[in-house]
């Protein structure tokens, strides 16, 4: 949205560095104004992060780079979709991606709306670059937490995968805290068959422990954890 205010407010500590050159996130600027991106170009330069800018919402989902780590910072007024319909896409489509609200526009409802969707922080220009640096930087570390997350729940989607059916059965009940003796008899099988299935399923699985097995069962998708969905 364009301003006739100063975007930024310099202060004597203008950046930290948290992020090496090769692994620097992508910082996507989504604003109208031209001399908005130049300034936010910078201070997101000076802090050793990637800026990409857009000038509208639909150019950046036509860029296709939503799906690459880093954040948003987000006008909320701009020709065509707004940043707040731009969130509730995001939401929808399975693209989570942190947000930073800036704009020199904003009533208590709009910053509600937008915090209730899950945005980071909801800022108003002009603003000091740390601060719109300390919610960047919150917003970076969110997204890098769950895209760990996401790996994790990946890496053991794929060890269960090589799970057969009874071993999958097992786990589950593993998991739901039953006893070897408890298993056996609902599934009609041995102690020692549970066992086996059981030393099986952890093997595979790569879990140093029964509580390292049931943690990683309690990772997996909802759907997979009757033991029986793929």
């Amino acid at each position: 949205m364009r301003t006739d205010q100063p975007l930024l407010r310099r202060t004597d500590s203008a950046s930290t560095r948290s992020f090496s050159e090769p692994d620097r996130p992508s910082v996507i600027i989504v604003d109208d104004d031209p001399s908005v991106q130049e300034a936010l170009s910078e201070l997101i330069l000076s802090a050793s992060l990637k800026p990409v800018c857009f000038a509208s919402t639909q150019e950046l989902l036509d860029a296709g780079v939503l799906d690459s780590p880093g954040c948003l910072i987000l006008d909320v007024r701009m020709p065509g979709s707004s940043g707040l319909d731009l969130q509730r896409y995001l939401a929808q489509s399975g693209f989570p991606k942190p947000i930073v609200f800036l704009t020199g526009h904003a009533d208590i409802p709009m910053t509600v709306q937008a915090m209730k969707a899950g945005a980071v922080d909801f800022l108003t220009k002009p603003v000091r670059d740390q601060t719109l640096l300390d919610a960047v930087n919150a917003a970076i570390a969110m997204d890098t937490a769950r895209r760990a997350k996401a790996a994790v729940v990946e890496r053991n989607v794929d060890r269960l995968n090589t799970l057969t059916p009874r071993e999958r059965e097992v786990s589950h009940e593993v998991a739901r805290g039953r006893l070897n003796k408890q298993i056996a008899f609902d599934l009609g099988i041995s102690e020692v068959t549970v066992k086996l299935h059981r030393g099986n399923a952890m093997r595979k699985m790569q879990a140093g422990s029964i509580g390292e097995l049931i943690r990683m069962w309690e990772s997996l998708p909802a759907r997979m954890q009757d033991g029986t969905a793929n």
